[in-house]
């Protein structure tokens, strides 16, 4: 099976990688862009995979059989650094030690890949701290960073990068690789797509977790709730809660899974008390969880106004549709251009959009998008900057 397979949509950007892991002298830095979703490290990891292919035949590097292959997607090969940060930003002596790794020669493979996996999420200082190394890279090194846009990268970086842009793939492709991958019935598969705007990761967790799937459902319909400023006080507070229960239930499994791991791997005795140096190793574990909890509560709190600003933006539909606008449908069964994100709510939404004009709903938008940047960029409480928004959208 390729390591291109699940790589939905993205035929344009896949061949150009395929074509690089062929060649004998590929470019040896890229920056992969995309919207969230879209698999931008999906897309690094495939390259990755295919550049260090055990197979001597050129056109079938990235079979995804071979050991390289296997190693590389699960993380665990020596000739392949990912790194991503389950903090705010990457710290700047992680950066110097992928400068000192770039300079190891590969041990079994042709090439050492360094992939960063949150290239965004470097200060301007840090990032210095790489240029050189991509500037001019030892011969057998290819760095592989990944951000949102060409722009969240300094362009001091991105113009010594091949830059390579991914989309989000349709709908109808991510509810295909759900059935296919995942076995999830495609009625279920295709609401999830569609709920998740056609993020992978995220529509595959409304596939397989029903709570997931109703604390979606709540952020959804609080606009319906919106009558004054103490229902707009009280939305506000339930959309923290929301977005604090979901992070909590994608981090526990995983959080599980890491102490079993981690003491696994120590040869830690099933009773009894552990010793110290292992204490001590699980209390770092334990930190490390904490601080991704706090990253998790973040980026859930921004997909939850994500889903809050897809209300409006069904809304808006319908207001431009009721305007003559073409290419909006009208119905679910029509085919068109447009289609309604929250399509089980077609009826509230309607009628929600006769009540103010397409202007307002742009306005909502507008302040709905303020609050996902402050929360991302400044030390603003969530509950005080979550509250003046939902005032706002009375």
């Amino acid at each position: 099976m390729s390591v291109w397979v699940d790589l939905q949509g993205q035929g344009p950007v896949v061949e150009q990688l395929r074509r690089a892991a062929q060649s004998g002298a590929p470019t040896h830095a890229w920056l992969i862009t995309g919207p969230p979703g879209s698999g931008r490290s999906n897309a690094a990891l495939a390259f990755a995979a295919a550049l260090v292919c055990e197979r001597e035949q050129l056109v079938e590097r990235g079979c995804g059989i071979c050991r390289a292959c296997h190693t590389t997607l699960a993380g665990t090969n020596a000739d392949v650094t990912f790194i991503a940060t389950e903090k705010t930003t990457i710290a700047i002596d992680e950066a110097r030690e992928l400068v000192r790794k770039a300079h190891d020669s590969p041990s079994s493979s042709r090439w050492r890949v360094i992939v960063v996996g949150d290239a965004d999420r470097m200060s301007e200082r840090t990032t210095n701290v790489l240029l050189k190394a991509i500037e001019e890279p030892p011969p057998r090194t290819i760095w592989i960073l990944c951000a949102p846009s060409p722009a969240d990268v300094l362009v001091t970086i991105r113009s010594r990068c091949r830059t390579l842009t991914l989309r989000l793939p349709p709908v109808t492709d991510v509810a295909a690789l759900l059935v296919r991958r995942d076995g999830v019935d495609p009625a279920l598969a295709l609401h999830a797509a569609r709920a998740a705007q056609s993020h992978i990761g995220i529509a595959r967790r409304l596939a397989s977790d029903a709570g997931a799937r109703q604390r979606r459902e709540e952020i959804v319909r609080l606009p319906l709730t919106l009558r004054d400023v103490t229902t707009a006080v009280l939305a506000a507070g339930s959309l923290l809660e929301l977005a604090q229960a979901e992070a909590v239930s994608s981090n526990e499994e995983r959080d599980i899974s890491d102490k079993a791991d981690l003491l696994r791997s120590l040869g830690a005795p099933e009773t009894g008390t552990l010793p110290p140096p292992m204490r001590a190793q699980v209390r770092a574990l334990e930190e490390d969880q904490k601080r991704r909890s706090k990253r998790s509560v973040t980026d859930q709190l921004d997909r939850a106004l994500t889903d809050l600003l897809c209300f409006y933006r069904d809304v808006l539909v319908l207001q431009l549709a009721a305007q003559g606008a073409p290419a909006v449908a009208h119905s679910p069964d029509q085919a068109a251009t447009v289609e309604l994100v929250n399509e089980s709510l077609r009826e509230a939404l309607g009628e929600f959009a006769t009540r103010t004009r397409p202007e307002a709903t742009l306005a909502r938008m507008d302040a709905i998008n303020d609050v996902r940047r402050r929360l991302t960029t400044t030390n603003v409480s969530p509950l005080l900057a979550l509250e003046a928004m939902a005032v706002s959208l009375l």
